[in-house]
């Protein structure tokens, strides 16, 4: 039996799913486009709203330009302007984070309902004769 198409490797161009899974993979892409999806944003914009370090955020806004999901204007003033915007296919992804954080949401609500359960848990410590009775 072969694997299913999303399980096997290289399938980047034939396959949706590890498509997006690589184009969203870097730490701070979801985070990048989600700010680029209210407007065309500067690069300190963008710094200030992910948080992710210069060099970091630099290679992140390289590597979407690259793959086409934003792009980068530089305007001819001085002192020299930079903005990074979603290109049409980017921004086609805005339903996807939409979801993302829908989802995030619930998950969210889900560990706070599971932290507080668990928290309220009697908490014993280990002893050893705990540990040799197993």
């Amino acid at each position: 039996m072969t694997k299913p198409p999303h399980r096997q490797m290289n399938k980047f161009g034939s396959c949706p799913f590890a498509t997006a899974q690589k184009l969203i993979a870097g730490k701070w892409a979801i985070l990048v486009m989600r700010t680029l999806a209210a407007g065309a944003r500067r690069f300190g914009e963008i710094q200030k709203e992910v948080g992710a370090t210069q060099a970091t955020l630099a290679t992140q806004l390289k590597t979407l330009e690259y793959e086409g999901l934003l792009t980068r204007t530089a305007f001819p003033e001085v002192p020299p302007r930079v903005e990074y915007e979603l290109t049409p296919i980017g921004y086609a992804f805005t339903p996807v984070l939409d979801c993302i954080e829908v989802w995030g949401n619930r998950y969210i609500d889900y560990l706070h309902q599971h932290t507080t359960q668990a928290e309220s848990l009697p908490q014993e410590e280990p002893t050893l004769s705990s540990h040799n009775e197993r």
